[in-house]
């Protein structure tokens, strides 16, 4: 993949309790949609606005290693789309040390955009994060 080019990062966080065990999905796709990359992965016990949060900084860590420079984030989370946009104080200091790490993050791409999607555009997403949480191990 070209550094040119815009990669959208689909991002979902799961939790089965609030808290309660916790999976993040990430799915990393290109201009057509193609999946090229993705994570899908356990946290532990977290609520879901962590794991959020976490998904959301494992696919900028992602991105960086994978030196994607121009990367368009869609997450299904009003709360934390707003948060990292300024939009919403971020008073949870569990949280605020997520915003803290993915506004340090931030300045290591050409071109970084987060946007609000409604759950049905993020089904991937939630489907990798749904594999982790019924993954035994």
């Amino acid at each position: 993949m070209s550094t040119k080019d815009t990669t959208f990062i689909y991002c979902d966080g799961s939790s089965r309790g609030n808290p309660g065990p916790a999976a993040i999905g990430v799915s990393f796709q290109n201009n057509d949609g193609i999946e090229f990359f993705s994570l899908s992965e356990k946290i532990g016990n977290a609520t879901n606005n962590v794991a959020e949060w976490q998904a959301l900084y494992r696919g900028m860590e992602e991105a960086i290693k994978q030196n994607l420079q121009k990367i368009k984030f869609r997450l299904d989370s009003e709360l934390v789309v707003k948060q990292m946009k300024g939009e919403y104080k971020v008073k949870n200091k569990d949280l605020l040390v997520f915003k803290n790490k993915c506004e340090s993050l931030k300045s290591s791409f050409q071109n970084f955009e987060i946007q609000y999607i409604p759950r049905e555009q993020n089904a991937r997403a939630d489907q990798l994060a749904n594999i982790a949480q019924d993954t035994k191990n």
